[in-house]
């Protein structure tokens, strides 16, 4: 039965129960469920039913949401809770909602929960093509051929599930038939597929790679790093140092269908399955941070931007590109927030075009070109219409567990993670096809649901697995495109498998057969495991509240088979080899069209007007609405994210992440991409888009140069276009020469070759699109040069990397003014390349460049601004006549590929000579709001403040889309009045004050305690472990089994994360498990009884102990933790002025005001009492937003028990414990540790007294 909690006039929450529900359930129910938001509580509703009108979930979508806040009551000593959902009272005409997730109820019931869907029995499909036809599984004619050859080999019908499972795991999706595939341009066969064509560059070039082409992952040898880790991860234990030798990881996957169809869960599950991608590689790896790209077509954010308005928007499929944007970012934001993946690195692109036949620059027809064939342009419509999605990221993982080993028979299969639901039905198949050519319900089956959560536990049991001394992993695939049948089939494809359809597990009882083993539930990994060592796994598993199933085992006689052993049900039973085996080989048949785009032309006394909006475009305007909502610091091991300067403003060119905490070691990772150059040529396309990359790499110091950097392909192409296939030829082949004329290679990449979305009476076709992702091994962390312009250093110097003239085709100066051009800068020379990368990677390490910054989006103007916007009153004068270029709009706005530097000193320029390299001494920075720009007998004046909050517009607009109670306007009027300020303590020496290493004996003892959904027990253990304690691990789980009672422990610290997902309020699910669990709440209890104990909750801890009313005990009314302000996730870098106080661990920083990471949704303190009644350790440095991110009372960020001994804080000390952590540091120093770690320190003094 369904049971009401809440206040029918605003939230209802729906419990579905096996059966009545107790006094104590519903006491702890009423607990569980109040909130701020719900002033007079949470009472039961006794009715049966509810009259009024709600928006919530499908019924038929369990919500990830749900299976959290089931798992909380049974935590909480709760059982026989089915489903729990959240509905919202609305208005009878209410239609702010996204009907792609949620549904409007009139009135709650009953039946609301009801699905009236049979599962479906096993059919035998007779006629493979109308099935094909009715289902959408876009495979073609030979295909069907091929399998009714297989049904007549096999002597009987196909099932569904196996015409589906073919459909999934042969998709062009999954198995690349394109790039494997003959092409025939103009008549004449290619001597060479494209995927030959980018595996040439490792074979040409191999340098350091490990694994490639065959991995979930690419792997590139790495450094020597040092393992932290707990000695063993069953049990908790103390956390120990180990050297090893690493691999580093890089992968990229682009999410496009789900994303245009339903953004959030789209990209939130584009993300979620890269970062699985690189759990899988080898026997298991670990992710370390992530990046984004987003292209759509315009946002239309608000009338009378001229660029936007000559095609008219279309009436969109599913979802407006301004929708997509915020909803995509939003989504890939909250994944990597939950699983704990910092994103660092990214993109944006808005583009569309409408070229009329007028348009050709002889202003008649476009020409036609022969031999042999061509086509008129007519009025062919570009633009991203079906978005593109784009998630990377880079890892790492050890040598000796790189390469999978080959599965024995009597091996077990086994899944780890989430249940079976009917979600992303057929999403393979779909995603192969062009968005709109299916009727809307079998695309709507390709919507995603997204559980970070869930897949964090996964993570972590694969981690205990990896860290471990021995490793029993044998093989390990992730689940995505094709579930289960992809996932598990691949386990196995060298020897057979069978699966126990009983053992899979199922949230959802109406799937059918096929959709059990077919479906697209998300946060899961298939494992191969030695079946003498499971139990291992199972321990971990447990300990971590990782669902793990045993399913199947390896069989050995090349069949792969889904049997239930209770009905006798076989789905699916087929060869290795027909399943895998010879599907048709696809033929590729194109002929090369010219296309002509209309010439750029302007007036150059337009010139200040271009400007202002060439910095509103998306690609090049600040992206602030981005970077503050995206956690950046997350795992204390970002040593270069986006944000740079006084005023955090994101303009880095390059993300950087350490691969231990010594501070030396680690791995840079950049973007590029040029599609509108593409356009023009797709050859000055994909050596721009590279270039791009390197461009942006460049300012990391890599280990060998230039050789030390491997690339990733991302190509998202409207195959099967006239004249587009033989553009993606042209495209590949130019990328797979210019990398092996650079010396490096590709080895990894993905495609999305359907990028065209088919409206009733239109098409637009997205251009052909390349994305380059480049990872290196930076051998320093605490080198990289950022993209701010330096007051007292040296000159300014341009190197035109391109070699060609300035050329304005494929800008985003073409862009504004609806144009894209005929004629757009190439790369001429891949040897030059090589050789400035290599120059100026020398004068990096030689510390003499001291800022840099590539040229790219909006042309050297913008490069050149960007670089004086990270501060105040940072100006240039500069001289551009020795770049002999008389048109100053061309030479200012062409997008060339080039680098401008800031030199320490002079000498730099004898270097340049040395190596042959063109450069002009363009100016010197200066202490002023101005840059002066002269060329030839032109001068140009530019306010950069006011250049700057132009820049910012744009981002300013898509706040407004997602921040509430017009903060994001307080957020445009202070950023440039929020400069970072420090004032460090006067004793402070910046040495570690223990000596590094083992020696732990009689030291005192501390402990993280994590849940499941935490996410910052690594950072907070390192900052222990630094300031001298013995550290050990301890789980949720250990306290409620009794395994770990706290007894020896003197300090524990309450990690950062998002316990439970934050479903039902940030920490409260893990107070409840504490609160309610007898074990559990006896140890808690007692230790902060003693008085020889220390704690510090910090962020999700802070929520913990705030829920748990240990910092003011003696208060009747306690406050609480609540939502931000802005009512968004809020992530940068802020700063705190630590007040006098009486804590223990941050009583002598007093006085100091220090730079700090802050990452939450719910950091608000809600203090009931006068400000004296609180022990207030922190303030933000500024009262106001969005220095202050949350709108605490009283500006709190710290705060104590009277005693001094509990702290609790938002700001993230632990992940800004080094110099190289801080966004920001105090110029001129370095220092070994932060001011942060002296509160560490203390905590060891006080406790050794």
């Amino acid at each position: 039965m369904i049971h009401f909690f809440g206040n029918v006039n605003s939230k209802i929450y729906a419990v579905q129960t096996t059966k009545e529900l107790s006094t104590e359930t519903i006491t702890k129910l009423v607990w569980l469920f109040a909130s701020p938001e719900l002033v007079s509580g949470a009472p039961k509703i006794e009715q049966v039913s509810l009259d009024a009108f709600f928006v919530g979930p499908r019924a038929a979508m369990i919500t990830p949401w749900s299976t959290n806040a089931v798992e909380i009551t049974q935590n909480m000593g709760i059982s026989d809770i089915i489903r729990i959902e959240e509905f919202l009272s609305i208005a009878e005409d209410f239609k702010d909602f996204d009907p792609m997730i949620s549904e409007k109820f009139k009135g709650l019931n009953q039946d609301s929960f009801t699905i009236n869907i049979k599962p479906e029995p096993i059919l035998n499909i007779e006629d493979i093509a109308a099935y094909n036809k009715k289902e959408g599984l876009s495979l073609s004619d030979e295909e069907v051929d091929y399998l009714d050859g297989i049904a007549k080999k096999t002597g009987r019908p196909l099932t569904d599930s196996e015409v589906f499972g073919f459909s999934q795991v042969n998709s062009e999706h999954c198995r690349h038939k394109i790039f494997n595939g003959t092409f025939v341009i103009d008549g004449e066969e290619k001597p060479t597929s494209l995927f030959k064509l980018i595996r040439k560059t490792s074979e040409t070039h191999p340098n350091s790679i490990v694994s490639a082409y065959k991995d979930n992952v690419a792997f590139v040898e790495g450094p020597k790093v040092e393992q932290f880790a707990p000695k063993r991860a069953d049990v908790p234990d103390y956390y120990t140092t180990k050297e090893f030798e690493s691999v580093i990881s890089l992968k990229a996957e682009t999410h496009n269908f789900p994303t245009t169809v339903e953004p959030f869960n789209g990209a939130a599950t584009g993300s979620g399955g890269e970062i699985r991608d690189r759990l899988a590689g080898g026997k298991g790896s670990l992710p370390l941070a992530g990046t984004a790209v987003y292209m759509t077509s315009y946002s239309r954010l608000e009338e009378n931007r001229p660029w936007e308005e000559a095609f008219p928007a279309r009436k969109w499929l599913y979802q407006t590109p301004v929708d997509i944007l915020i909803k995509a970012s939003n989504g890939a934001s909250d994944f990597g927030n939950k699983f704990g993946q910092p994103l660092i690195c990214g993109s944006v692109l808005t583009f569309e075009h409408d070229e009329s036949p007028s348009s050709s620059p002889e202003g008649g027809e476009p020409q036609r070109y022969s031999p042999p064939s061509g086509e008129l342009e007519g009025a062919r419509k570009l633009g991203y219409d079906k978005v593109i999605m784009q998630a990377g990221g880079i890892g790492y993982g050890k040598a000796d567990q790189a390469i999978k080993d080959k599965p024995q028979p009597g091996d077990k299969i086994v899944i780890l993670g989430g249940e079976n639901y009917r979600i992303g039905m057929g999403g393979a198949a779909v995603s192969s096809s062009d968005t709109g050519e299916f009727a809307s319900g079998i695309e709507l089956n390709a919507v995603q649901r997204s559980n970070p959560e869930m897949q964090k536990r996964a993570a972590n049991a694969i981690r205990g697995m990896v860290e471990s001394d021995k490793n029993f992993i044998v093989s390990i695939h992730d689940h995505g495109a094709g579930g289960h049948l992809n996932c598990l089939s691949e386990l196995v494809e060298d020897t057979g498998g069978a699966i126990d359809l009983d053992k899979l597990p199922v949230g959802d009882p109406t799937l059918s057969d096929k959709e059990i083993i077919g479906n697209e539930s998300q946060e899961r990994m298939g494992l191969v495991i030695d079946k003498d060592h499971i139990d291992i796994l199972q321990r971990i598993a447990d300990r971590e509240r990782s669902p793990m199933y045993t399913v199947g085992e390896v069989t050995g006689d090349d069949r792969f088979t889904f049997e239930s052993k209770t009905t006798g049900h076989k789905p699916m039973d087929l060869a290795m080899e027909d399943m895998f085996g010879s599907s048709p080989k696809t033929i590729m048949t194109d002929t090369t069209v010219k296309r002509n785009y209309s010439d750029v032309s302007y007036n150059s006394d337009n010139f200040h007007e271009y400007l202002e909006q060439v910095l509103q475009l998306e690609a090049v305007a600040c992206k602030d609405w981005l970077t503050n909502k995206v956690d950046r610091c997350v795992g204390g091991k970002v040593a270069k994210q986006q944000c740079v300067g006084p005023l955090q403003l994101p303009l880095n060119n390059v993300g950087v992440m350490a691969l231990d905490y010594k501070g030396q070691e680690g791995i840079a990772t950049s973007i590029g991409h040029s599609p509108i150059s593409g356009l023009i040529s797709p050859v000055a396309g994909s050596r721009n888009a590279i270039t791009e990359a390197l461009t942006n790499i460049i300012w990391a110091p890599l280990k060998d140069e230039l050789k030390s950097v491997s690339l990733s392909a991302n190509w998202m192409w409207p195959c099967k276009n006239e004249g587009e296939d033989a553009r993606l030829y042209e495209a590949v082949q130019a990328v797979s020469e210019f990398a092996i004329d650079l010396g490096i290679n590709v080895p990894t990449g993905k495609d999305s070759l359907s990028m065209k979305q088919k409206y009733p009476n239109e098409e637009v076709i997205a251009p052909g699109t390349v994305i380059i992702s480049a990872a290196g091994n930076c051998n320093d962390i605490r080198n990289v040069i950022e993209p701010v312009f330096q007051k007292n250093a040296g000159n300014i110097y341009y190197i035109n990397i391109s070699q060609d003239d300035f050329k304005l085709g494929g800008s985003s100066f073409a862009q504004v003014l609806n144009k894209i051009g005929n004629d757009a800068p190439t790369v001429k020379s891949a040897l030059y390349v090589k050789t400035v990368f290599n120059t100026i990677q020398k004068l990096i390490k030689d510390k003499q460049i001291v800022a840099g910054h590539d040229v790219a989006s909006g042309g050297l103007i913008t490069t050149l601004l960007e670089m004086c916007f990270a501060d105040n009153d940072l100006g240039a004068e500069l001289d551009l006549s020795a770049l002999a270029e008389k048109d100053s709009l061309k030479l200012l706005f062409s997008e060339n590929a080039g680098i401008v530097i800031q030199s320490k000193e002079a000498s730099i320029e004898t270097v340049l000579k040395k190596s042959d390299i063109e450069f002009s001494n363009i100016g010197k920075v200066t202490n002023s709001d101005v840059l002066s720009i002269i060329n030839e007998k032109e001068v140009f004046t530019l306010t950069v403040s006011r250049l700057r909050d132009v820049w910012y517009k744009t981002s300013f607009l898509l706040d407004q889309k997602q921040t509430a109670n017009g903060l994001a306007k307080v957020r445009f009027d202070n950023y440039k009045n929020q400069p970072l300020k420090y004032l460090f303590p006067k004793h402070f020496t910046g040495k570690l004050s223990f000596p590094k290493g083992e020696g732990r004996d009689g030291a005192p003892k501390a402990a993280i305690l994590r849940e499941k959904g935490s996410n910052s027990e690594r950072e907070m253990a390192n900052a222990m472990y630094l300031a001298g304690f013995d550290v050990k691990d301890v789980h949720m789980t250990d306290l409620i089994s009794g395994r770990e009672t706290l007894e020896d422990i003197q300090f524990l610290g309450a990690v950062g994360g998002f316990s439970n997902s934050d479903v039902l309020g940030s920490a409260k699910g893990w107070a409840g498990a504490i609160k309610y669990n007898e074990k559990a709440n006896k140890v808690i209890q007692e230790f902060f009884k003693r008085e020889d104990t220390l704690s510090v909750g910090i962020c999700n801890g802070c929520q913990l102990f705030m829920e748990l009313e240990e910092i003011n005990p003696e208060h009747d009314i306690h406050g609480k933790m609540v939502h931000n302000d802005s009512h968004k996730h809020e992530s940068g870098f802020t700063s705190v002025k630590i007040q006098k106080n009486n804590s223990v661990m941050l009583s002598t920083l007093a006085g100091a005001t220090l730079g700090v990471w802050i990452s939450h949704g719910e950091g608000k303190f809600n203090l009931p009492y006068s400000e004296e009644n609180y022990h207030i350790v922190a303030k933000y440095g500024y009262t106001e937003y969005p220095h202050n991110p949350n709108g605490s009372d009283f500006n709190t960020a710290m705060m104590c028990d009277k005693t001094g001994r509990h702290l609790v804080t938002m700001p993230h000390i632990e992940r800004s414990t080094f110099q190289w952590n801080w966004a920001y540091y105090q110029e001129n120093r370095k220092d070994e540790v932060s001011p942060w770690l002296e509160a560490f320190v203390n905590a060891r003094i006080w406790l050794e007294k």
